[in-house]
């Protein structure tokens, strides 16, 4: 299912001993696009440090109830590996993290979860794999929803927003498109953009350039904040812009690579 990023801010996780915080923000990576960890607002508990959990960790998420389940105890999370809340998150850093709760790192394989296609087809425990046995290592940084949103928005014939907001797919983590908001253009429209039609990011100029024209993004489906995405209109937002939809050659839970 899909969901906007500020709209699961808020959502309450809880551990299999109890309520740790709320969901703050969110790391991805820039390489797929994906959270590799949600941000954990513990009130006074932990306060001086990121509390950060891995999308392999969560179980159910539950709109009505607005929480998600985590399968950790509090002493699990206390007792990883600790990281100061002005501090970057290095690849040091999520090495020690994955190598505490024992799961294969993300980075080494050819799928958005290494060498798995889903968080949840990820084994409960084993070993931190090696390079010679998990495949090709790709290079990615991670990134923070909370600061790329306001970054602009490049199209081929001048700039045509900003990004407001992101739309998360939970059964994957991914990002499947930037909310755009266009209103010093077009009255206030907005409008998607997938991650996989980004040219390239300049971090520098907190810019995205998108291979477009303004007035074919003009054009598009327009997006209404807090209607749930239908299949159909993705179907036709991807036609529009005459690109393959994701769910065409991404693995499905069911046919998860191992």
């Amino acid at each position: 299912m899909l969901h906007q990023a500020k709209t699961l801010h808020g959502y309450k996780l809880n551990s299999l001993d109890g309520e740790i915080g709320k969901i703050k923000e969110f790391y991805f990576d820039d390489h797929y696009w994906t959270i590799r960890y949600l941000v954990a607002d513990t009130g006074n508990w932990l306060m001086d440090r990121q509390v950060l959990i891995s999308p392999h960790a969560l179980g159910i998420l539950n709109i009505d109830a607005q929480n998600i389940a985590i399968k950790l105890t509090k002493k699990q999370i206390e007792d990883c590996p600790p990281l100061k809340s002005d501090e970057p998150v290095s690849r040091q850093f999520e090495e020690s993290y994955y190598k505490y709760f024992a799961v294969p790192v993300y980075w080494y394989g050819p799928y958005m979860w290494g060498s798995y296609s889903y968080p949840s087809g990820m084994p409960n425990r084993e070993k931190l794999p090696q390079s010679t046995k998990a495949g090709k290592k790709w290079d990615s940084h991670l990134r923070s929803t909370h600061d790329v949103s306001g970054h602009h928005i490049q199209a081929k014939d001048g700039e045509i927003g900003h990004v407001e907001d992101f739309i998360i797919d939970d059964e994957t983590w991914a990002i499947r498109y930037l909310i755009v908001n266009t209103h010093n253009w077009w009255e206030g429209k907005k409008v998607l953009i997938s991650p996989r039609w980004i040219d390239r990011i300049s971090w520098g100029e907190s810019k995205v350039f998108v291979n477009l024209s303004r007035e074919t993004i003009k054009q598009s489906p327009e997006y209404i904040e807090g209607s749930p995405l239908s299949r159909e209109y993705e179907a036709a937002l991807h036609q529009h812009y005459n690109f393959q939809g994701y769910w065409v050659d991404e693995p499905t839970a069911q046919k998860n690579s191992a």
